[in-house]
């Protein structure tokens, strides 16, 4: 029997504006020269990834054939693709991911680019377990982790990350995991919503959202959608007169307070403690690793680790200073404005 022929979804106007019409965008494979048009207007397209500072994450990564490497986050396989180009066919490389929805996409993704299970292998597992993958496959030559929230999560509204597109208030990394971020809002006082706010993204609203949040939750309601969560920032955040720059500001503290409570909802400060405890311990003597952050509370958790230990010589090198994108790159590439780069070596000391 013939599969049944599937339209696509129509759109009004002449181009279009929700996620999930952009067919085009969506199949990259088959539109190239449409992918290509949209990345140099400095645009990622619906679906994709474009991964940030690769150049200089390879610099430092130095990876030569043979080695065994980890991909601590492997989201798109932007990154990914150039480091297993850099082993030659020689060696192998792990990339771990805590979504399970994106880690089978990324991984036939690779697989069609001819890199099968003899020299990359994808394990869904929080990058927090990095000691178990090394008990079970070794100590790794290179370690890259890229901190940031990827674009096909952010962008896609089914997966409630972002204040554009209405959806559901999830905000889970692993949506099969844990509990979303409309019923998380809902075991916390007023006083808890404010510190999270203040704490995770520096929200200088937090008590006036927060406040708001409480107000809505007592009267019975469920904060369930990411446009519900946008109307309460809104009315929260005082008029200041300035009508025209009202927006603006809205969407910046909008685009924070879904950063805090995404933080809190898949706990990333804890995880990331945990993870640059544990680093070391997987490195081989002479390991190198590579880290990209995006906001100053995950580089600050970084810049600290590598200091410590590198004054008690677990580190023989770190970076003095942070390393930032090109102009060129973030002129192509917006997300990539708030990306910080910091790297280490491991002593050969044991």
């Amino acid at each position: 029997m013939a599969e049944e022929h599937k339209r696509r979804k129509r759109y009004s106007g002449k181009y279009p504006k929700h996620f999930d019409e952009k067919y085009k965008e969506l199949h990259p494979e088959q539109y190239g020269d449409i992918i290509e048009h949209r990345i140099k207007k400095g645009a990622t397209p619906a679906g994709m990834h474009i991964s940030i500072m690769v150049d200089e994450c390879l610099k430092h990564l130095e990876i030569m054939p043979g080695d065994q490497g980890l991909d601590c986050t492997l989201g798109y396989g932007g990154h990914t693709r150039h480091m297993l180009e850099k082993l030659e066919g020689k060696g192998h490389l792990y990339g771990l991911d805590v979504d399970a929805i994106e880690i089978e996409k990324t991984k036939a993704r690779l697989k069609n680019l001819g890199y099968g299970e003899d020299i990359f292998t994808a394990l869904h597992t929080n990058f927090r377990n990095i000691d178990q993958v090394a008990k079970e496959y070794g100590k790794f030559d290179f370690v890259l982790a890229d901190l940031g929230v990827s674009s096909m999560q952010i962008d896609n509204p089914e997966r409630g990350f972002s204040y554009k597109g209405n959806g559901p208030l999830d905000l889970r990394l692993d949506p099969t995991r844990g509990m979303p971020a409309s019923a998380y809002l809902q075991t916390l006082s007023r006083w808890e919503i404010a510190h999270i706010l203040a704490e995770n993204s520096d929200e200088p609203y937090a008590s006036e959202i927060a406040k708001t949040i409480d107000s809505y939750q007592k009267s019975g309601m469920t904060i369930d959608t990411t446009s519900l969560l946008y109307k309460i920032i809104d009315k929260s955040v005082p008029h200041d007169g300035d009508t025209k720059g009202r927006k603006d500001l809205i969407n910046k503290t909008a685009a924070r307070v879904f950063q805090a409570i995404r933080i809190e909802v898949n706990q990333e400060f804890e995880v990331l403690y945990e993870f640059m405890e544990k680093l070391p311990t997987v490195l081989k003597p002479g390991g190198r690793v590579v880290i990209l952050t995006f906001h100053s509370g995950e580089d600050r958790i970084v810049k600290k680790s590598f200091k410590e230990m590198k004054n008690l010589g677990i580190y023989s090198d770190v970076a003095r200073n942070v390393i930032r994108p090109t102009s060129e790159e973030c002129h192509r590439n917006p997300r990539a404005k708030s990306t910080k780069l910091r790297w280490a070596i491991r002593s050969f000391k044991e």
